[in-house]
């Protein structure tokens, strides 16, 4: 352990991502860009029964490209998608984690619902069944932290090691968390991240009474379900997968050679204390969480070139948003470009700040902002500069932010990387 250096350095050297539009950086990035849909009808169950059939399904995904099948079989997709986005994380930093510093590596691995498939699956062996043919596995791989703790086995990472669950900021809370524990001198690197499998019969019907769900456009294509702050917008729709980002010190990054996407310059998180569902008025939690995230290393708000928002399609969540982000950002609010990359993945639950913060990363990297799809009606209480097309821009600080049932607010900032 190193003494704590608040004002030490934190940047992003791997990038690992399993998602409904590609389970490669290349290819995520490529659709991001491009505005490739990956929502579609739903294949995990018969939607037959059904009114909402839309989900942003992972495919052509292979476990045992990165996991033995004897010991992925004993859990589910969750971890699946877990191991597999930290193991390309680390491949892509090149960082090699070894007996000279595996007590130094960190895991912050989160989930919102953790292997809540496992459990379903065991309870219906069980009255089905029997007692004696339920797994005497699913309670070790089915818990939250399953993730963390098997993705720290799965690599060697022996440092500090935990799951956040603060439900769709998870992911959020994971890379935040990790750039904290590397200034106060806990590791030297972080694999940071979250996974999600939420496309379960069970939550679906949950989601469904809930009235969460959104339908697509009357005569349009399934795609269009999902509407970011537009004005016809009336629901979220499912997602899944995983992503995970490598926290390290930059010193030690630069003396090793490592690529480096992105600085790690701020994060806020706050709460609502509120409603278990609904966003507090006027999102005034999110803006605590973002102003934090400006204030905790000195952002100028006037330099945050774009957002990716939380903008889950819902209309009083998106509404509530984008009255955060001009609570944060005041007047300089019409000059931040905004994509909600949701549009094209749906809402991955726990695993949407992991991703959202590696397509953030990646636009600070590129030097590029993917457009929003499906807004084609501006909504006038949604008074946002929602991105239609792709653009090239320079980016100097992006942000990228989320909000969770239970009233949970997160927000993290990223910079780009000059070599200074």
């Amino acid at each position: 352990m190193r003494k704590p250096d608040y004002n030490r350095r934190v940047v992003i050297t791997g990038l690992g991502v399993v998602s409904p539009i590609g389970n490669d950086l290349d290819t995520v990035w490529q659709n991001l860009v491009n505005g490739h849909s990956g929502i579609g009808e739903i294949t995990h169950f018969d939607t037959t029964p059904y009114e909402h059939k839309a989900g942003g399904e992972v495919h052509d995904f292979d476990i045992t490209k990165f996991w033995n099948f004897k010991d992925a079989r004993r859990t589910e997709t969750t971890v699946h998608f877990a191991v597999a986005s930290s193991k390309m994380a680390v491949a892509d930093s090149g960082l090699e984690i070894n007996d000279d510093n595996h007590y130094d590596i960190g895991v912050i691995y989160g989930s919102g619902g953790g292997g809540q498939g496992l459990f379903i699956s065991n309870q219906e062996v069980w009255h089905t069944k029997g007692a004696r043919l339920v797994s005497p596995f699913f309670l070790a791989n089915g818990i939250v932290d399953a993730s963390s703790g098997t993705v720290a086995i799965e690599t060697g990472a022996k440092g500090h090691n935990f799951c956040p669950v603060s439900a769709c900021s998870t992911g959020t809370t994971a890379i935040g968390e990790a750039a904290e524990a590397i200034r106060r001198g806990d590791c030297t690197a972080v694999i940071a991240g979250s996974a999600e499998s939420p496309l379960l019969e069970l939550v679906h019907v949950g989601f469904t009474n809930m009235r969460g769900l959104g339908s697509p456009l009357p005569g349009k294509p399934i795609g269009t379900v999902c509407r970011p702050f537009d004005r016809t917008r009336d629901g979220f729709v499912l997602g899944e997968g995983a992503g995970a980002l490598i926290l390290e010190d930059l010193d030690l990054a630069k003396a090793r050679g490592a690529r480096i996407y992105a600085e790690v310059v701020g994060y806020g998180s706050a709460a609502d204390g509120y409603d278990m569902i609904a966003p507090a008025d006027h999102g005034e939690g999110s803006t605590r969480a973002m102003k934090m995230a400006l204030e905790r290393r000195g952002v100028p708000a006037d330099e945050i070139d774009m957002i990716n928002p939380h903008g889950t399609s819902t209309p009083l969540g998106d509404k509530c948003e984008s009255e955060a982000i001009w609570g944060a950002f005041g007047s300089h609010t019409p000059d931040i470009l905004i994509s909600a990359t949701k549009s094209m993945t749906g809402h991955m639950m726990g695993a949407a700040g992991a991703f959202e913060g590696i397509a953030t990363v990646l636009s600070i990297y590129h030097q590029t902002v993917p457009a929003t799809l499906n807004y084609v009606e501006p909504d006038p209480e949604c008074n946002i500069n929602i991105l239609t097309e792709t653009v090239e821009r320079p980016l100097r600080y992006a942000l990228s932010n989320n909000i969770g049932l239970g009233g949970h607010n997160a927000a993290v900032i990223f910079k780009r990387y000059t070599g200074d």
